[in-house]
């Protein structure tokens, strides 16, 4: 499956990166180092936790490495002026309940539902894929189906 993502979403991911290599990583080996110097390391709870922590951001690398390897930048402002709903774009639905909801479609790694971001495999960002406005779709989700209507679509840079 492709890893698309945004400019701004690649940018956190690297920045991320960045600061677990070359910050947080060595201000923990350099705790285990001094915890390790202290004797017993079986009850010598800075080495035992130095070592877990270590551990957990030697793991949050290599995703991060492996997910900015295989991500593919879609630079949304390309695609300002289409009509239809792809990658990037900002959609408002008028829900079944009358309700109006506002999404932007992003990668798998930028999802933050306070901000409306949904991932471009979620259900809903699925069945908004190529739709345009005035479009209504059938929403299949866990508690049954439902008609959305689209309102508006634009694309423009996403934090």
């Amino acid at each position: 499956m492709k890893n698309y993502i945004t400019k701004s979403g690649w940018l956190k991911l690297s920045k991320e990166l960045h600061q677990l290599l070359h910050h947080e990583r060595q201000k923990v080996v350099e705790s285990v180092s001094w915890a390790a110097k202290n004797g017993d390391r079986s009850e010598n709870g800075d080495y035992l936790y130095g070592k877990r922590r270590l551990r957990e951001i030697d793991q949050r690398i290599r995703f991060l490495t492996k997910r900015l390897e295989s991500a593919e930048i879609v630079n949304t402002n390309r695609q300002k002026g289409i009509e239809q709903v792809f990658f990037g774009a900002t959609v408002t639905i008028r829900r079944q309940n009358d309700q109006l909801q506002t999404v932007t479609i992003v990668g798998i790694d930028e999802l933050n539902p306070q901000k409306g971001y949904i991932s471009w495999i979620s259900p809903l960002a699925r069945t908004l894929l190529q739709s345009k406005v005035g479009d209504t779709r059938l929403l299949r989700h866990p508690r049954g189906e439902e008609i959305v209507e689209i309102i508006t679509v634009t694309y423009g840079d996403i934090e």
